[in-house]
């Protein structure tokens, strides 16, 4: 299949978006997919999943896709120590609204995909749009909560409080991004949800304990399904476990899309 890859801005809260567009090539319109990358990552993720899935998913599934960097991360506009959970919902939100906008995409018919953090923000995204079709949620975080408190020493908690942000490997994280983050509940949510749910997961996954993955799982409406990569780590960064994710992900979207 003969397809074009574009560059976009994408206005959102008085500032641009960095995106990048994969479509076939003709009118269309075609089925669409909008990918939201993870926390401190971007619209090429890493070992380059999300370019990879793109590229595969318009090909083999004739749809096409839109990654983007969230404001304050990537090529995005923005200062990352403003970026909270719901910020970013906002950008999910204006960006699908805006990719479902052009002529080319068929705006009945839209997915979402989404990444550790990007995965609780495509669960509340998809609720609260209404119009999504089909969600895949990759390592997605369920709870905030249950990961700050696993990670946050006495330490961290008394720099947060005496000086208003982490320093997380080169990020500032702010505490507004903290304190909004304990707000968000995509498990809520996620139960307003009336599409069909695929929710991926590695079973040796460090970051966001597999049992994020069954929240889920226990949370969304049917059709839905779970699928564990065995052995996988967070990101699937191992050459069959991404093949086994973006391949269980493209038959999920030709199935329900």
């Amino acid at each position: 299949m003969t397809t074009e890859e574009k560059f976009v801005w994408i206005p959102s809260r008085g500032h641009k978006m960095a995106g990048m567009i994969h479509r076939p090539q003709g009118a269309g319109p075609y089925p669409a997919v909008t990918m939201l990358h993870g926390f401190t990552g971007n619209r090429i993720e890493a070992h380059r999943l999300f370019v990879k899935a793109a590229r595969r998913w318009v090909n083999h599934v004739g749809v096409a896709v839109l990654r983007f960097d969230f404001l304050g991360s990537g090529e995005s506009d923005g200062d990352f120590g403003k970026v909270t959970p719901s910020t970013e919902i906002d950008d999910a939100l204006t960006a699908l609204g805006w990719f479902r906008d052009q002529t080319f995409v068929d705006s009945e018919r839209v997915a979402l995909v989404g990444l550790s953090m990007g995965g609780l923000v495509a669960a509340c995204t998809a609720a609260r749009d209404g119009r999504v079709k089909v969600l895949s949620l990759w390592a997605a975080v369920a709870s905030m909560k249950e990961l700050w408190n696993q990670r946050m020493d006495a330490v961290s908690k008394k720099t947060l409080d005496e000086e208003g942000f982490l320093d997380w490997g080169g990020w500032s994280v702010s505490r507004s991004f903290f304190e909004d983050a304990l707000q968000v509940d995509p498990l809520r949510e996620i139960r307003g949800f009336d599409g069909a749910t695929l929710i991926v997961h590695g079973t040796e996954d460090a970051v966001v304990p597999v049992n994020h993955a069954h929240q889920y799982y226990s949370s969304v409406r049917e059709p839905k399904y779970l699928h564990l990569v065995a052995g996988a780590d967070h990101t699937f960064a191992r050459n069959d476990w991404e093949n086994e994710v973006l391949s269980v992900t493209e038959e999920w979207l030709i199935r329900h899309l």
